[in-house]
């Protein structure tokens, strides 16, 4: 298993992987064209947004967007959001989804922030127990999203 910050060529495992994060028919399949390309160069040359991948045998087969948010209160320390886990199907219940988060707060506490969020919209329980066997609570905070379609 290795740990490590994405890179301009591994956009298309990235993709593939989001593939098995929503199957929902309001989160299009992306394909890699000129626009994807161009924003992938955007995100990367963002010093705040990191994605990060678990690989095995070579092949990324685990990720999560780490960002990191410049803040006055705390102290003027930072705080990590986590977005876009996504373990791929054939590679779950290894440990992999664990590890990239267990970067992801290796990172965000060199960077010294105070605190990462998480949310999630799955609902079964065994993701829920996984994140809270992570060492995310859902009890500190209330969560309200409000959609753009």
């Amino acid at each position: 298993m290795t740990k490590r910050e994405a890179q301009k060529p591994d956009l298309p495992a990235l993709l593939e992987l989001y593939r098995h994060l929503n199957v929902d028919p309001a989160d299009p399949i992306l394909e890699l064209d000129e626009r994807i390309t161009a924003l992938w160069d955007e995100i990367l040359s963002d010093r705040n947004h990191r994605v990060l991948l678990i690989e095995a045998d070579g092949k990324p087969v685990t990720t999560c967007v780490l960002i990191i948010v410049p803040n006055l209160t705390r102290g003027a320390r930072p705080y990590a959001l986590i977005e876009n886990v996504v373990t791929h199907p054939d590679a779950r219940k290894k440990g992999y989804g664990k590890a990239v988060l267990d970067y992801a707060k290796e990172i965000a506490t060199a960077l010294g922030c105070y605190k990462i969020m998480l949310m999630t919209g799955r609902k079964d329980e065994a993701t829920l127990r996984f994140y809270e066997n992570c060492g995310y609570n859902c009890g500190d905070k209330t969560a309200f999203i409000q959609w753009f379609l």
